[in-house]
């Protein structure tokens, strides 16, 4: 499992998990899924995905990446939508699976990220 050094641990102030520190040799990594995301989520939920995608278009840009050490929950919030796979065929259960950032939306979902603030 590739560790993305650099890259925020957790939004500071919360215990929202952005990375993890060691994959799950047992099971495997998480499965991505794409989750739902509601108008009234929380506003600290909304700072957390505003925060992540904003790690992560600095840490990687238009470039795709590979999940590594990742968290799979803060990273299916984005699944789907903001960060889509960047390989056919994609294994949602892979730590080495490559993503990469749909600029287009994820510039309409968080325009603070790609402006230098983090704002939900």
């Amino acid at each position: 499992m590739q560790k993305h050094r650099g890259f925020p641990s957790r939004l500071t102030g919360t215990d929202f998990q952005f990375t993890i520190r060691r994959a799950n040799v047992k099971e495997g990594a998480s499965k991505l899924v794409a989750r739902q995301r509601f108008a009234d989520r929380r506003p600290t939920d909304r700072a957390a995905d505003a925060a992540f995608m904003a790690a992560l278009w600095e840490q990687f840009g238009e470039e795709p990446f590979e999940r590594g050490n990742l968290d799979a929950g803060r990273l299916s919030w984005l699944f789907g939508r903001e960060v889509v796979p960047a390989e056919d065929p994609f294994d949602p259960s892979s730590y080495e699976a490559l993503l990469r950032i749909d600029v287009e939306v994820a510039r309409v979902s968080f325009p603070a990220a790609f402006s230098g603030g983090t704002s939900a």
